[in-house]
């Protein structure tokens, strides 16, 4: 329970069918670590929103803990965090977040409590087949909402164990429920930032979390073709398909093709170069299918606000995941998760590790 509509929503819906509901609020971090806008109310996991969570709880007379894995979640969110833009990559804490604590940690202390499910707010579904007896994620009917690219990486053992309440809703019908049932959230806003940085400034976020980074990796080159034409302010700071920021002037629009950590250089160049037909990923995880040795044509996302193109993908011996679209795609980040599907069905993903 984060304090926001669809935590909410979903608590209510399962006491209402009857369920022996627990409340959880996750403590992701530590407030005066995170730096920026602390308890800033618009992110998931502030100090506002666990005590709507505790005032929604009680006012639907159910249990409510408030459990602290901030140490768990610097470990294996936050520092993968740094460590990967320190990498030359481009990170997605929240897959992380839900592989290793939405999911892992939090079974684990349901196991604590006797608990035998999980649930959360998003909006998602979750198809059993019970002849593979394999379990996938299903992308919601609510086409703005649907959060199935985030849920990839969700093992198989941990989705035996979940339930989306809101499968089947719309964002609109979740707030109507919460108004029915006099939560009081009916009308709270989104929550859209990291929520470690709660002010949506990660340059501060890294400079706050290594303030040595300035000084120790410093400017370097942007580089065009080869030729130097200005500089930056650290490797770290540039993603690639950036193109506001760079304080370059030329007579195309420059975008970053490319981040190079060795060197601390920064490769730019124009649009057009931005485009690739194939990607390699690692730590896949398959939901659909027990394994993707054969080549199978699917649509693939590679972020978050992707329609999807039609690629052949298929995994080695390695455990690699191969990628080869149809058509040329534009900005393929390292760092940044790969998601296969199936029709609405999610047959898995993995994390980018290159591109061409």
């Amino acid at each position: 329970m984060s304090g926001g509509v669809d935590s909410s929503v979903a608590t209510g819906l399962l006491a209402e069918q009857g369920y022996d509901v627990i409340g959880i609020t996750i403590k992701t971090y530590k407030y005066e670590d995170v730096g920026g806008n602390v308890g800033n109310d618009s992110t998931c996991c502030s100090l506002d929103g666990i005590n709507d969570a505790r005032r929604i709880a009680l006012n639907l007379g159910i249990p409510h803990y408030t459990v602290d894995f901030s140490e768990t979640f610097k470990d294996q969110v936050i520092n993968y965090f740094i460590e990967d833009y320190l990498a030359g990559n481009t990170p997605n804490p929240c897959v992380m977040c839900n592989r290793q604590i939405k999911w892992a940690e939090m079974l684990r202390k349901a196991d604590t409590l006797g608990a035998e499910y999980i649930a959360t707010g998003h909006y998602a579904q979750i198809v059993h087949d019970e002849i593979s007896n394999r379990r996938w994620i299903r992308r919601s009917d609510d086409a703005q909402k649907d959060q199935s690219y985030m849920l990839w990486s969700v093992r198989q053992e941990h989705l035996s164990r979940t339930i989306f309440p809101l499968a089947g809703y719309t964002k609109p019908e979740s707030r109507a429920q919460g108004d029915r049932m006099q939560l009081g959230i009916a009308s709270k806003p989104e929550s859209y930032e990291i929520c470690f940085i709660a002010d949506n400034d990660y340059r501060r976020f890294l400079r706050d979390a290594r303030p040595s980074i300035d000084t120790e990796i410093g400017n370097g080159n942007f580089e065009l073709d080869g030729q130097v034409i200005g500089q930056h302010e650290g490797y770290p700071f540039y993603t690639v398909g950036q193109r506001r920021g760079l304080g370059i002037a030329h007579s195309e629009p420059l975008y970053v093709l490319n981040v190079l950590p060795s060197t601390n250089v920064i490769e730019l160049g124009t649009e057009d170069r931005l485009l690739s037909t194939e990607l390699t990923a690692h730590s896949v995880n398959l939901q659909k299918y027990p394994d993707l040795n054969d080549k199978r044509k699917l649509l693939v996302k590679i972020r978050y606000k992707d329609d999807g193109a039609m690629a052949t993908c298929w995994t080695d011996q390695d455990g690699i995941l191969h990628v080869t679209f149809d058509e040329p795609r534009k900005a393929i980040a390292r760092g940044q998760s790969v998601v296969m599907y199936e029709g609405r069905d999610v047959v898995g993903g993995g994390i980018i590790r290159d591109s061409r």
